[in-house]
């Protein structure tokens, strides 16, 4: 599903934020990345959703490899993934109904079918009822359960998420948790990173440690 073979990436001034990673996730698996802040974690999460591209290696996505893909392909391949931004990224001056639908705008959606989508994904979060208070007008866990209707609204088969409990209390990163493991549940891949210890104990999947832009060790679920 998703694989990463031998992946440097290294930005403008000479930063290698990772360095010779091999690694996988298998269709339908979940997987925590772990690390200390600076690890790469952010990096390699936005290398397997095509935000960003390896500087070299590889990174094979449903069978396609990234660096190897045109624009038009890329786009149509990003609509097969969710990503859920550590800094949310949410459009504060729209309401929350406006920003889940605005992927399904940019893929030509329906209006009908749009509106459909967007209500079930809210429903999904538990944020059916404020579909029309704006993002400032909700919590930071409301928040971020409405980054992730946003990223499920396509329907993706991989859900990428960056520190999504990274700035909630335990019992809002619980729940964020839950919704997670609810989604692997139903054949969603699942890739994420965290540092909570308490999140990592919930998920209770396989983890990459990556240190310094290395795969440091993996761990299977006790």
């Amino acid at each position: 599903m998703i694989r990463f073979s031998a992946v440097a990436k290294r930005y403008p001034g000479g930063l290698e934020a990772l360095r010779g990673v091999t690694a996988q996730v298998a269709e339908g698996e979940m997987v925590a990345v772990t690390g200390r802040s600076g690890a790469g974690k952010s990096t390699l999460l936005k290398l397997a959703a095509g935000i960003e591209r390896a500087t070299s290696g590889s990174v094979v996505v449903h069978g396609q490899n990234v660096g190897a893909l045109g624009e038009t392909a890329l786009a149509v391949l990003r609509r097969r993934i969710g990503f859920v931004f550590q800094d949310h990224k949410l459009l504060f001056d729209r309401n929350a109904f406006e920003n889940v639908a605005l992927p399904l705008r940019v893929a030509g959606f329906a209006r009908d079918e749009a509106g459909r989508r967007v209500r079930a994904a809210l429903d999904k979060v538990g944020l059916l009822a404020r579909e029309k208070a704006n993002p400032v007008a909700l919590s930071g866990g409301e928040q971020q359960r409405l980054c992730i209707a946003r990223a499920i609204v396509n329907r993706p088969s991989i859900l990428i998420a960056d520190e999504p409990t990274g700035n909630l209390d335990a019992d809002y990163a619980a729940a964020i948790v839950d919704l997670f493991a609810s989604f692997n549940q139903v054949g969603v891949t699942v890739m994420m990173s965290t540092h909570d210890e308490a999140s990592l104990g919930r998920l209770g999947c396989r983890r990459i440690a990556l240190d310094a832009g290395r795969v440091a060790g993996e761990a299977q679920p006790a």
